[in-house]
């Protein structure tokens, strides 16, 4: 995710090794996971994707080739640490070899990443996406977001998942969706090629389609970039429109500082209730908890589990880091429509205690990874 204002890393940033006893003894698998040594949502994903008469392509060929057998040697959470990160292979291979066999194929959409670190991966989706945004709608409900009135999404559409998501979150409530699509290759391109002039004029291209719709239009529900929404607040006629409509903002694709957050909340939107989802192509969607009293941080995300299953690991030794220090993510994501394990991600985060009364840990202060040889993540404006 990427900077709004002055965005600075937390403490306990990546390429310092743990020392306290907590980390020393953290477990391999994903902390305060339910029954980890008998995980039945791992076992079933495991046979549908490795048995060839639901498989797919893709993942019965690689099957030959792992050394092990996965439906008796993958016991539980930690053993998916034995399989090597295939995800390059997505930005290849024909996405038809990655459908299971057992399924539809014919229900599947296919979707791409953001081509942050090199050419897009690709993935393909059934409705393992859809019962993941089905629980972010029930998220969303618990910080107050509005049951009716219309959304506006200004963010990637095209090959991108979240457009679909932004949509489906906006149908869920009864609700029509404006589309505002940009196109975030194109702004890192831009910034890579050292023309930022013409990323923040692209920026302002985006602000005027904004106008062409809130101009007519009572939006209620607005998703948006941190770099968006911090152009939006520095064009007056614009914020002012946006400030008496917005009942509720949902921001994401790049990471934001607590100091910016806190403007957004309490100075230029006070009467809109504000929240985030993290995630990406692979992960899935990890949605901002419901703060809760005594957090030290200001937003906190949960991931899917056991979908989507989260670690934060030490960027150099790979061992899980204590809560409150910073490591990489490391996804999992365990659906039937897809299995993809072991996969290292360019972001990193705070690894924060479960919330009351749940056993998932928490993921907060979101930055792009941050260690010698890492491929440099060009956020710009998702």
């Amino acid at each position: 995710m990427t900077e709004l204002a002055d965005d600075t890393p937390a403490a306990g940033s990546p390429g310092t090794t743990p020392t306290t006893p907590e980390a020393a003894a953290a477990p391999a698998a994903p902390a305060g996971s339910p029954n980890p040594e008998a995980p039945e949502h791992l076992r079933a994903v495991l046979n549908w994707h490795f048995d060839p008469a639901t498989g797919s392509p893709f993942w019965l060929r690689e099957a030959a080739g792992l050394g092990f057998d996965p439906l008796t040697d993958i016991r539980d959470w930690a053993d998916l640490r034995r399989f090597p990160d295939l995800s390059d292979k997505l930005r290849t291979v024909p996405v038809e070899e990655l459908i299971p066999a057992g399924s539809a194929a014919g229900g599947f959409e296919v979707f791409e990443s953001g081509g942050t670190v090199g050419a897009p991966k690709r993935v393909v989706d059934s409705t393992a996406r859809t019962a993941n945004v089905d629980w972010v709608s029930e998220v969303l409900a618990e910080h107050g977001f509005p049951g009716r009135g219309h959304w506006l999404h200004v963010g990637p559409t095209g090959p991108h998942v979240v457009g679909r998501t932004v949509r489906h979150l906006a149908r869920l409530r009864d609700s029509l969706c404006f589309t505002l699509d940009f196109d975030p290759r194109w702004v890192k391109r831009l910034i890579a090629s050292g023309r930022p002039e013409l990323a923040a004029e692209y920026r302002e291209y985006l602000l005027d389609q904004i106008e062409l719709v809130v101009a007519s239009q009572d939006i209620a529900v607005l998703f948006i970039t941190p770099p968006v929404l911090e152009a939006v607040c520095a064009r007056p006629g614009l914020y002012e429109r946006l400030e008496r409509s917005l009942k509720a903002i949902l921001w994401a694709g790049t990471s934001i500082s607590a100091e910016s957050l806190h403007q957004i909340e309490e100075t230029f939107f006070p009467r809109a209730r504000v929240a985030a989802i993290y995630g990406n192509t692979v992960m899935g969607i990890a949605p901002q908890r419901p703060r809760e009293s005594g957090d030290e941080h200001p937003c906190v995300f949960r991931p899917y589990f056991p979908q989507s299953v989260v670690e934060l690991v030490h960027p150099e030794t790979g061992l899980p880091v204590a809560y409150g220090e910073r490591g990489q993510v490391l996804v999992h994501q365990l659906s039937r429509d897809m299995f993809l394990p072991n996969v290292p991600e360019r972001d990193t985060a705070i690894r924060v205690r479960p919330g009351k009364g749940d056993d998932i840990d928490g993921l907060a202060d979101i930055q792009p990874l941050r260690t010698e040889g890492a491929a440099t993540a060009i956020e710009g404006v998702y």
